[in-house]
C-alpha cells in the first residue's frame, strides 16, 4: 500500500480537477504491484468463497467494464458505477434479494470482500492507451473503496417518523493466521443496511457503511470524511467490530493510542492516534450509548458486558497500568476498553468528531465488540478445514441477530 499511500496526499488536486483533460501517455505512470492485501487474492480459498457465492463474476464484469472507457472521465463513471452495484448486490444477498448465486449463505460477508480487492488490484494494474497518472489511478482507487464500502450510498428518509441510526462495520482481518476468517461486523453491517427496525419508540431505519482494516486508510481520516456529513442528521450511532470470544461488549472508554498490530497490509503502527487539531486531543473519549439498559437487556445468546477497563500510563508514571474502573485524570492512554486496535480507533474518532461537533450531550453513541465469529466443532485448522459450517453459519446469525437487538434497546432507552 506505500505507493497508494503517497498518492492519496494529492487526492484533493484530483478531485477539485473533476473530469479535466486526462494524462497523456507520456504523463502516465507505470501501474504498481498489487498490496499484500491484493496478493492473498491468488490463494484456493478466496476463489471457492467467490465462486460459492456467484461473485466470481464481478471481477470479469468490472475488467470489461473497464476496457470501454476511453478516458479518464469515462472510468471513473465506471468505477462508481459498479463499485456501487457492488455494494447492493451484497446488500440484496444478504438480505434475500435476488439469486444467492452459490450455495454460500446469504448471511456471508466474505464476497465482497474478496470481489472488492479483485477489483481495485484491476484497477492498480491498468494501462489504458490514454495514460493514468498517479493521482488519477489513487483517485478511481478512492472512489471504488468509498462506493464498495457503502459510503455513498446513507440515504435516509425526511421528516421526524423514523429515528435514525448509523452503523458501521470492518473487513475481515487477521488473514494469514486464517485466511477463511469472516467477520461478524461486516455481516451484521450487509444484513442491517437500510433496513427499518421496530422499537417501542417506534421504527429506525437503519444506514451501514464498512472500512477497512488498514492503518493508512485511518490516518488519511477515511472514518471521519465518511461520517461527518450524518451525524448531525442521525439519532443515535455505534461503531461495531469482533471483539472477545463468546461475549459482547460495551466499550465505556477510547484510547487516543495505536498499538501496532499488523493490518491487513501487515503494516503496524504504534502511537498518538493522528487527528486534525492535535493540539485540543484528548487522551480519552467516552460512550454515550444506553450501555446499562443494553447489558441488563435479554438481547440474544451471548452475555453482554459494560466494559469499563483501560490501559494507561498515569500522571507521574512511566509503566503502562491496567485500570478496571476507567483511566485516572491527566493520564496517558495505551488501551481503550476495546484494546488498542483499530475498533478502538473507529470508536475514538466518531466519538471525538461527535464531541468537536458539540453533540456529546444529545447524541447517543459509542462502541460494541460483538463475539468472535467461531467455526463449528472439528473445522478449526486453518489449512484443512472447509471455508463454511453449519456451526459456522449459524454462530454469525446469531450475531447479526443481537446487534439487531442491541440496536432496539440503544434506540427505546436512548430516546
Amino acid at each position: 500500500m506505500t505507493s497508494l499511500r503517497v498518492r492519496i496526499g494529492i487526492l484533493g488536486l484530483v478531485l477539485l480537477a473533476g473530469s479535466a483533460a486526462p494524462a497523456s501517455p507520456a504523463a502516465a505512470a507505470a501501474a504498481p504491484a498489487p498490496t499484500v492485501e491484493e496478493q492473498r487474492l491468488d490463494r484456493a480459498v478466496p476463489r471457492e468463497i467467490l465462486e460459492r457465492s456467484g461473485f466470481d463474476a464481478v471481477p470479469l464484469r468490472f475488467t470489461r467494464a473497464l476496457g470501454t472507457a476511453r478516458s479518464y472521465a469515462e472510468a471513473r463513471k465506471v468505477v462508481v458505477r459498479q463499485g456501487s452495484a457492488l455494494w447492493q448486490r451484497a446488500v440484496d444477498r444478504a438480505q434475500g434479494r435476488g439469486p444467492a448465486g452459490g450455495d454460500l449463505s446469504r448471511d456471508d460477508d466474505r464476497p465482497l470482500y474478496w470481489a472488492r480487492l479483485a477489483m481495485t488490484r484491476e484497477v492498480r494494474a491498468w494501462e489504458p492507451s490514454f495514460g493514468l497518472s498517479e493521482a488519477q489511478r489513487a483517485a478511481l482507487l478512492d472512489e471504488l473503496e468509498r462506493t464498495s464500502r457503502g459510503q455513498t450510498a446513507v440515504r435516509y428518509p425526511g421528516g421526524d417518523r423514523l429515528k435514525r441510526v448509523l452503523v458501521t462495520g470492518f473487513d475481515p482481518f487477521t488473514l494469514d493466521r486464517d485466511i477463511r476468517i469472516s467477520n461478524p461486523s461486516g455481516a451484521s453491517a450487509l444484513a442491517l443496511d437500510g433496513t427499518v427496525i421496530e422499537t417501542a419508540e417506534g421504527p429506525a431505519r437503519v444506514e451501514t457503511v464498512v472500512f477497512p482494516v488498514r492503518w493508512q486508510d485511518f490516518t488519511d481520516r477515511t472514518v471521519e470524511r465518511a461520517l461527518r456529513p450524518y451525524l448531525k442528521k442521525v439519532d443515535l450511532f455505534t461503531t461495531v467490530s469482533q471483539g472477545r470470544v463468546g461475549r459482547f461488549d460495551v466499550e465505556r472508554t477510547n484510547g487516543a493510542w495505536r498499538g501496532g498490530f499488523p493490518d491487513n497490509d501487515n503494516v503496524g503502527v504504534t502511537g498518538v492516534v493522528p487527528v486534525a487539531d492535535p493540539a485540543s486531543q484528548p487522551q480519552w473519549t467516552t460512550a454515550t450509548l444506553p450501555y446499562k439498559a443494553i447489558v441488563d437487556a435479554d438481547t440474544g445468546r451471548f452475555p453482554v458486558y459494560d466494559n469499563t477497563s483501560v490501559t494507561e500510563i498515569p500522571v507521574g508514571g512511566t509503566v503502562p497500568v491496567v485500570r478496571a474502573d476507567g483511566p485516572t485524570e491527566g493520564s496517558a492512554a495505551r488501551a481503550g476498553g476495546g484494546g488498542n486496535y483499530l475498533s478502538n480507533e473507529i470508536a475514538y474518532r466518531v466519538t471525538l468528531l461527535r464531541d468537536r461537533l458539540g453533540l456529546h450531550d444529545v447524541l447517543p453513541g459509542g462502541h460494541v465488540h460483538t463475539p468472535v465469529l467461531e467455526f463449528g466443532t472439528g473445522n478449526t485448522d486453518p489449512a484443512t478445514g472447509a471455508v463454511t459450517d453449519p456451526g459456522f453459519v449459524q454462530n454469525r446469525l446469531d450475531i447479526i441477530a443481537q446487534v439487531r437487538a442491541i440496536l432496539v434497546v440503544a434506540v427505546e432507552k436512548a430516546t
